[in-house]
């Protein structure tokens, strides 16, 4: 079976999602450049019209969509993002959407895919339980599933990224890059190990249950129960099933590391005060590694991968952190 995409398709996910997706900035961090010794740029993937990389992905798989599947409508579930981008991109399409998700995920994103008008379904206490909730609606209604991350559509998409950065930044030695199911780090690695495999790719999630990092630990998918982080976008499982990320995180990657909830929030903290950015407790996990790591290159790419955050969350860690916020 193969467990693989080809550059091919991400040059085509390209031009295919060229009309919708922003060709979003790299910019150097004078601070983190000075503290690694060599240069470090951050891809603003905040910037997205949805506010995160996975307008990417979702935007190539709905773009690919038959006539009679746009006519039946699509479906998805996710801790998020995904569902933001898929809702997002419906709607520009005219395409009915549903999105099912846990009761974990939070009420503000909850209702940024409401605004977007899709029907929400809440249910079950995980990610894996929401995708067995939109199985079973796939089955009664007909609907086209557009998966997070373990789909060759949605990988490609994202990859997409990798074209970008190393456009902008030829000379990059060193990725770092969130992880969480694994279609960001897949489709990325995916590309910047063909143009070198010399290039180092690290992959980052939180302490909090990394369903990708405990799988690869174990040599297969596992489940791994989801808990209360920071990063509540890169909670979730990866598939017992899973085709497609896992088997490329394990070929791609060089190494996943993880970072503490308080290592996030200082992240967080840092995009703030120094970067003078929004961003998600799933993006920031790239700031907390380079804040904590000594990167192994001279020319560092760091991933933000969002910048969907509650307000209130913010405040509470700026004012924790005693960080003026004006």
């Amino acid at each position: 079976m193969k467990t693989d995409i080809t550059l091919k398709s991400v040059y085509q996910a390209r031009q295919r999602i060229a009309p919708v997706i922003r060709k979003t900035p790299l910019v150097r961090s004078t601070i983190l450049s000075e503290k690694q010794g060599g240069e470090v740029c951050l891809k603003l993937e905040n910037l997205q019209e949805t506010g995160s990389f996975k307008l990417r992905g979702a935007a190539n798989a709905l773009l690919a969509l038959t006539p009679e599947q746009k006519t039946q409508g699509v479906l998805a579930f996710s801790t998020g993002n995904h569902g933001r981008a898929v809702a997002w991109v419906a709607r520009e399409l005219g395409v009915s959407c549903t999105i099912c998700l846990s009761q974990r995920v939070p009420s503000y994103r909850v209702e940024a895919m409401k605004s977007f008008g899709a029907e929400v379904v809440q249910e079950g206490a995980s990610q894996d339980e929401a995708y067995d909730t939109a199985l079973a609606l796939e089955k009664d209604r007909g609907l086209t599933m557009v998966k997070p991350f373990d789909d060759p559509l949605v990988i490609a998409g994202q990859g997409t990224m990798g074209l970008e950065i190393l456009e902008q930044q030829p000379g990059i030695d060193t990725l770092v890059v969130p992880v969480s199911g694994g279609g960001l780090a897949a489709g990325l690695a995916r590309v910047i190990k063909a143009a070198d495999p010399a290039i180092t790719v690290i992959g980052v999630s939180m302490e909090v249950a990394p369903a990708m990092y405990h799988s690869i630990r174990a040599g297969k998918p596992v489940e791994v129960a989801e808990k209360d982080s920071l990063a509540d976008a890169l909670l979730g499982g990866i598939g017992l099933d899973n085709a497609y990320t896992y088997p490329m995180v394990v070929k791609y990657l060089d190494r996943i590391d993880l970072v503490s909830e308080t290592e996030i929030e200082a992240g967080m903290a840092f995009a703030y005060d120094h970067q003078g950015i929004l961003i998600e407790g799933a993006a920031a996990v790239t700031l907390s590694w380079l804040l904590k790591h000594q990167s192994p290159g001279k020319t560092t790419v760091g991933i933000l991968s969002g910048g969907n955050v509650d307000t209130q969350t913010l405040l509470d860690i700026l004012k924790r952190r005693q960080i003026p916020t004006n």
